[in-house]
């Protein structure tokens, strides 16, 4: 009787608790707009800086400059075109290099002899520098889209990879050994029970390629192309324009902040069966 009746205590504390954490995300100021608190607080010390001449306008422009000149480039289109341009190159480099990393990191999770064979090589070519790249990439391919592509792809590779094998050959032993008594052969042990298991490490692993490809690709276009937003930092610097650097610098950031964003929402739906706490209340 009595340890029904603690049942219930924790059952009635966890729904409370669960009510109280619902009640303070619904409260104004709480869940997504509380990030916006540092970039404000950012944006009115730039401003009042700027319009005490505290900072030099050639090199620091105030927010009020830069928002001109990302209007100036939103109106003639140019920072349109040269968006769509990047986000396309990284789509492609992103997809390239996670179906890479997918089928390198079940080798090398499922089977140790490939581990064995692949791994070492791959750690090394893992601690390359992603510049030194790039010119070996120009020579192979130009300097089209098609080098650029490559890097990110490069980029993305490893932590898709890396992720997926340690998630693969982590799996727990007794998960695989249920597997076995119930006769799953090694295609099913895999599909039923390894990539569920997977999959969150593995899901962390794309979006830190994802990441990574945004870095890479701001990389590739700095050193040769003629459009998107690597572009628009290395003429803004040829030209002495910082407002436009910062432009571009902007558009990354919220460009990188939302594809995680998405990928991020992707990934809670598709381990949704898992039991965690909430990122924000801890309930």
């Amino acid at each position: 009787m009595a340890e029904h009746s603690v049942t219930a205590a924790a059952l009635t504390a966890r729904h409370q608790t669960a009510g109280s954490a619902a009640s303070v995300r619904r409260l104004p100021g709480f869940g997504w707009s509380v990030g916006l608190i540092v970039p404000i607080m950012v944006l009115l010390l730039w401003q009042l800086a700027a319009g005490g001449a505290w900072i030099e306008a050639d090199l620091l422009p105030s927010p009020a400059t830069i928002a001109q000149t990302f209007w100036a480039m939103v109106q003639d289109g140019s920072l349109a075109n040269d968006i769509l341009v990047t986000v396309y190159r990284l789509a492609l480099g992103f997809v390239l290099g996670t179906a890479a990393g997918t089928v390198a990191g079940l080798l090398t999770g499922a089977l140790p002899l490939a581990r064995r064979l692949l791994d070492p090589t791959l750690q090394a070519l893992r601690s390359v520098p992603s510049l030194a790249w790039v010119p070996l990439f120009i020579l192979w391919f130009g300097i089209y889209d098609t080098s650029k592509v490559i890097l990110i792809a490069v980029g993305v590779f490893f932590p898709v990879y890396l992720n997926l094998m340690a998630a693969i050959a982590g799996v727990d032993r007794k998960l695989i050994e249920v597997g076995r008594v119930h006769d799953y052969g090694k295609l099913r042990l895999m599909l039923r029970i390894q990539l569920p298991a997977a999959m969150p490490l593995y899901l962390t692993g794309i979006r830190g390629g994802l990441g990574l490809g945004w870095m890479f690709i701001a990389s590739a276009e700095m050193m040769g192309a003629n459009n998107g937003l690597g572009f628009i930092l290395t003429n803004g610097e040829e030209i002495g324009r910082p407002d436009q650097i910062i432009v571009a610098i902007l558009a990354f950031a919220v460009l990188g902040k939302s594809t995680d964003w998405l990928l991020a929402r992707t990934a809670e739906r598709l381990t949704d069966w898992q039991d965690k706490l909430h990122p924000e209340t801890g309930a």
